[in-house]
C-alpha cells in the first residue's frame, strides 16, 4: 500500500465486478491498477472502461503481481477456489464473493491458506458493511426488542431462467440458495448465530439445482428462523426480527436496506433510514472502506466479517443442500453430506 491508497487487482469482469469497480473509482484512497479473465479480450475491454492500467488474460499473472495489495474476486462461485486460492497461494490480499465457496471443505481450505501465508480474506458479504443493517444489530445487541424468539427473511426473483443461466447451472453451482439464500441465511447469522438443527425442503429444476427452497433452523435458546429464496417467484425481499418485547421489521430490500421500523412493546414506532448523503443506497463502498481500514490496520481478517463466522454460514448453506438433495458436479461425496454444526 502507499500512503494515500490501496491498490486493487479484479479478478472476472462481469456485473458484479463491474458493479465494484465504479465504486472503488470513486474512493479517494483506492486504486484499481489492475484486472484478470479467462480472456485477455475481455481483460482489456474491462481495463479500458474503467481506466485500469494492467490487464492480463490470465488469473495467475494478477495473483503474482506484487503491484496489487488486495484482489476483488468476481467469478462465479463454483470457482471461488480456485481463483482465491491462486491469489492467496502468491501472498495477495483477498475479499472473495459470496456464496464464499460451493461447500465448507472448500471455505476452510482458503481459511487455512489465508492463514499460513498470513494474508487478510473477507467473503463480500456487503450486508454485514451497510451501516443500518449495524445500527439494526446494535439494537438487538442492546436489547431493544428484548430476547430474540424468530427470524424471518426471503429473497426471490421472479426469472424466468433459462437453463443454460448461470443460475441454473449445476456447473457453476446454480440453483436458489447459494446465489440467494445465503443472505437470508446470513441475516440470521448475524443475529442468533450458527443454528443447532436444519430443516429444509425444496423444488428441484431438471438440471438438479433448486428453483425455490424453504429452511427452519432453530437454536438451543429456542429461537427459530425461516429463510426461503427462489429463482422462480419475485418476493418481497423483507426481513423481521421479533423478540420478547418487540419487533424490527425491514419492509423491502432486507440485505441493503433504506429503511427499518422499530416497534417496542407501549412505544410508537420509530423509524430508522438510510442517509443518501453519505453514499447512495446501491454502494458497495462500505465494504471496500472495511477491507482497505482493516489491511492500514495490519489485521487479516474483518471483525464485521468475521472468517469463523464465515465458515459457520458455510456449514448451514451445506446442511440445507444435504436435506433437498444438491449435490454439484466434482464434488467429493461426501463433500455435501450434513457438516456437523457448531451452535453458538
Amino acid at each position: 500500500m502507499t500512503a494515500d491508497s490501496v491498490r486493487w487487482g479484479i479478478l472476472a469482469t462481469g456485473g458484479i465486478a463491474a458493479a465494484f469497480t465504479a465504486d472503488l473509482v470513486d474512493l479517494p484512497d483506492a486504486e484499481v491498477v489492475a484486472v484478470a479473465s479467462r480472456t485477455s479480450g475481455s481483460a482489456k475491454a474491462f481495463a479500458e472502461r474503467f481506466g485500469i492500467p494492467r490487464a492480463y488474460g490470465d488469473w495467475e499473472l494478477l495473483a503474482r503481481d506484487e503491484g496489487v495489495d488486495v484482489v476483488y474476486v468476481a467469478t462465479p462461485h463454483a470457482a471461488h477456489r480456485e481463483a482465491a486460492g491462486l491469489c492467496l497461494a502468491a501472498g495477495r490480499n483477498v475479499l472473495c464473493e459470496k456464496a464464499f465457496t460451493l461447500n465448507v471443505r472448500e471455505a476452510e481450505e482458503l481459511v487455512a491458506l489465508a492463514r499460513e501465508h498470513g494474508s487478510f480474506l473477507m467473503e463480500a458479504m456487503w450486508m454485514y458493511c451497510n451501516p443500518l443493517v449495524r445500527r439494526l444489530k446494535a439494537l438487538v445487541d442492546d436489547g431493544a426488542i428484548g430476547e430474540v424468539r424468530s427470524v424471518q427473511a426471503d429473497f426471490g426473483l421472479a426469472g424466468p431462467f433459462p437453463p443454460a443461466h448461470r443460475l441454473r447451472d449445476p456447473q457453476q453451482g446454480g440453483g436458489a440458495l447459494l446465489d440467494l439464500g445465503v443472505y437470508p441465511v446470513s441475516f440470521a447469522h448475524l443475529l442468533l448465530g450458527e443454528p443447532s438443527d436444519i430443516t429444509a425442503r425444496a423444488v428441484l429444476s431438471d438440471e438438479g439445482v433448486d428453483l425455490q427452497t424453504g429452511a427452519l433452523l432453530s437454536w438451543e435458546s429456542g429461537a427459530l428462523a425461516s429463510v426461503h429464496c427462489s429463482i422462480v417467484g419475485g418476493t418481497p425481499v423483507a426481513a423481521s426480527v421479533t423478540g420478547s418485547h418487540g419487533r424490527i421489521d425491514i419492509p423491502n430490500g432486507f440485505f441493503n436496506p433504506d429503511r427499518f421500523v422499530l416497534h417496542r412493546d407501549g412505544r410508537d414506532p420509530e423509524e430508522f433510514g438510510h442517509d443518501p448523503a453519505a453514499d447512495p443506497h446501491n454502494s458497495l463502498k462500505h465494504e471496500a472502506r472495511e477491507v482497505m481500514r482493516a489491511l492500514r490496520a495490519g489485521e487479516t481478517e474483518s471483525p464485521l466479517v468475521p472468517l469463523d463466522g464465515t465458515l459457520a454460514v458455510m456449514r448451514t448453506l451445506d446442511a440445507i443442500r444435504d436435506r433437498i438433495g444438491v449435490r454439484y458436479p466434482g464434488e467429493h461425496p461426501d463433500q455435501a453430506d450434513e457438516p456437523q454444526l457448531t451452535p453458538a
